[in-house]
């Protein structure tokens, strides 16, 4: 079980001089924070995240889950995270030793190598790569909704600017849960593991993500067995490539009054 510890504030003001065409002035502006996190499990060091510092125990639940540290979230019997000292202490079963160097590796390994689309799945990615069947069915104007109201619902975002988004939402445009972070990656994390941790189902929601859509990002929505992933900007032709593989809907551009379908739009209406 998680124990509760306080985060680290997730904004700082800082004076900044604003420059225009009728002048300058010096004001309070409201910026994002950032810390590392150095998550260990069975005391062994394992990696350093680089996070917003809010939610950090469903960051180390989705971390953990999504990396294929430990089996599931039963596999975590206790999380300790320190804000102050910088740290997550993780007891659980787990191979140690094998996930440390599974980190260490994945450091080394770039997207694009030059030797074909199955060099760059990683052993963790392995559950993700089995054919999505099925899911909701999404229609124009909810998608279009769903892209507006992630931003508009994001108090961090509507302060700074300087933050990531991703939401779960239901077929009729219902936001389930939404976290923010300074790296997309931790913002996915960190809604996989809400929803662990809170046994939600999310086979039958849609993922709405702030930014485009990766290699990885598609893999971790896809190890929530979300079948359509909706966006206000661009995917990679990799993203793409596994997308129709895994069987995920991907929506982007999702602006005005318009929405791009790349894969399987077999699950979108008018």
């Amino acid at each position: 079980m998680a124990e509760a510890t306080s985060c680290a504030p997730p904004t700082a003001r800082r004076p900044v001089l604003r420059v225009g065409r009728d002048g300058a002035d010096w004001l309070i502006d409201e910026v994002a924070t950032e810390m590392p996190l150095t998550l260990f499990v069975n005391n062994v060091e394992v990696a350093t995240l680089v996070a917003t510092p809010t939610d950090l125990e469903d960051l180390v639940y989705g971390f953990m889950v999504s990396e294929g540290i430990v089996d599931g979230p039963q596999a975590v019997r206790a999380v300790d995270v320190d804000a102050q000292a910088q740290a997550a202490r993780v007891l659980a079963d787990a191979n140690v030793s094998t996930a440390a160097q599974k980190m260490f590796e994945r450091r080394y390994i770039a997207s694009c190598c030059g030797k074909g689309r199955a060099s760059i799945y990683f052993e963790s990615d392995a559950s993700a790569l089995e054919p999505i069947a099925g899911g909701p069915a999404l229609n124009l104007e909810t998608a279009l909704g769903l892209v507006s109201r992630l931003q508009g619902e994001s108090d961090v975002f509507r302060r700074t600017g300087g933050v990531h988004n991703v939401a779960l939402a239901r077929p009729d445009g219902s936001l389930v849960a939404i976290r923010a972070d300074i790296g997309r990656h931790n913002a996915l994390d960190k809604l996989y593991g809400h929803c662990l941790r809170s046994g939600i189902d999310t086979g039958e929601l849609i993922c709405v993500l702030s930014g485009r859509v990766s290699s990885e990002m598609l893999l971790k929505a896809a190890k929530l067995r979300c079948a359509i992933v909706v966006t206000k900007a661009a995917p990679t032709e990799l993203a793409l490539a596994l997308a129709e593989e895994i069987g995920v809907t991907v929506v982007g551009f999702a602006r005005g009054e318009r929405i791009n379908v790349y894969t399987h739009a077999e699950r979108i209406t008018l």
